[in-house]
């Protein structure tokens, strides 16, 4: 058993990363500026979306993106209840009621035909989340959309880098969100990025994370800047910084290598653990590249003594570091109280949560810390087998 505790997830930073915050430092340009629209262009250059807008986070961006698409009270956004809190709240926050869709018992991916099953007339958009960065069925959904007339805002909160065939996450719904927390695999500590292809839209959404002002803070306070601006509507404060677009720009140059690791970890977690009936791996559906942000197990209750809240705390007593994502978003007071919503309402969701657990996955993880996780988790299956 380890001496130490492994945490269950650690950005990798190097000297790289602060030597470009500290060239930032000295610009004495600290907030949104050239670095941040830098980190704009190149981003959207990767993904293969003519335009990007950075962001304080992935929740802003889907806030921002339903805020440009008109979305408000009376309509309905379909998405699925195996994502964080976030993806529901701005559903919320901007006047429009969540509709929730189960998932498919594999990918863990929001249902296609449950998504076509639940449009009603007042439905606005599909907000599919690529759950553990395995891309939804976008083809599906997309077709669905176009048929209906339906917007589409990805949450590509866990997808970067993913793709759908040749098509890299972020360059086929009508918006895309990412986030760059600090567990994500491209991090700025805290932060977002907003892809899409329709620059009126982007230049709304611009808008609306600065106020609503119709001249941002960068273009009034340049050499050349005029003082003057007008404040078009009520907007908020959703603006990425310089210094977090300097390890934005950094870490952006490193994700080959970072998800090479991912990929090594995750071959060796499919290796150790497939053999056992008490785990369920994931699974990758076919044409689609997994981003790998997460590593999800799921137990196999009727094979242990021990369901998944025991198997986290032995876990633990073994120095391994571990979460679950996610509670559901129907299992949650609010939503459960004022839609009426019960476990059962999504069984596919509920019986996945009951029996996950998530392993830590991150390029800094060494090859005995793999090994410790896979001797750890494999001891506590033998102990407690039923």
């Amino acid at each position: 058993m380890r001496d130490t505790f492994l945490s269950f997830s650690s950005p990798v930073l190097g000297p790289e990363e602060r030597e470009d915050v500290d060239a930032v430092l000295r610009s004495q340009w600290i907030t949104t500026g050239p670095q941040v629209r830098r980190f704009e262009r190149e981003f959207a250059d990767w993904v293969g979306a003519p335009h990007a807008l950075a962001l304080a986070s992935c929740t802003a961006g889907l806030h921002v993106a339903l805020k440009v698409l008109d979305v408000g009270p009376g309509d309905e956004v379909i998405t699925t209840p195996m994502t964080f809190c976030a993806t529901a709240n701005v559903v919320e926050q901007v006047g429009a009621r969540p509709v929730l869709v189960d998932i498919d018992p594999v990918t863990l991916q929001i249902d296609p035909a449950g998504v076509e099953a639940a449009v009603t007339s007042a439905t606005r958009v599909l907000m599919p989340v690529h759950y553990t960065g395995h891309p939804c069925d976008m083809d599906a959904l997309c077709d669905l959309a176009r048929d209906r007339g339906l917007r589409v805002v990805e949450d590509a909160a866990h997808a970067l880098p993913a793709r759908v065939g040749d098509r890299m996450v972020g360059s086929i719904g009508d918006l895309t969100a990412f986030s760059f927390y600090a567990t994500k695999n491209l991090t700025t500590g805290e932060g977002g990025m907003l892809t899409g292809a329709d620059p009126e839209l982007l230049e709304r959404a611009r808008a609306w994370s600065l106020h609503g002002m119709s001249r941002d803070a960068w273009k009034r306070y340049e050499q050349g800047g005029g003082w003057r601006y007008e404040v078009l509507f009520p907007g908020f404060k959703y603006n990425m910084t310089d210094l977090q677009a300097a390890l934005g720009l950094q870490q952006m140059a490193r994700m080959e290598p970072f998800q090479r690791r991912r990929l090594e970890i995750v071959r060796r977690y499919q290796e150790a653990f497939g053999a056992s009936d008490s785990l369920q791996t994931p699974e990758t559906g076919p044409g689609v590249e997994h981003a790998w942000h997460l590593y999800v197990l799921r137990i196999v209750p009727e094979t242990l003594t021990i369901g998944r809240d025991r198997f986290i705390d032995e876990l633990t007593a073994r120095n391994i570091g571990t979460s679950v994502h996610f509670i559901p978003v129907h299992l949650h007071p609010y939503y459960r109280d004022k839609y009426g919503w019960r476990p059962e309402d999504f069984p596919v969701a509920n019986d996945a949560f009951e029996r996950m657990l998530s392993l830590p996955l991150h390029p800094g993880l060494t090859d005995q810390d793999v090994e410790d996780v896979i001797e750890a988790v494999l001891d506590v299956v033998r102990v407690h087998r039923r």
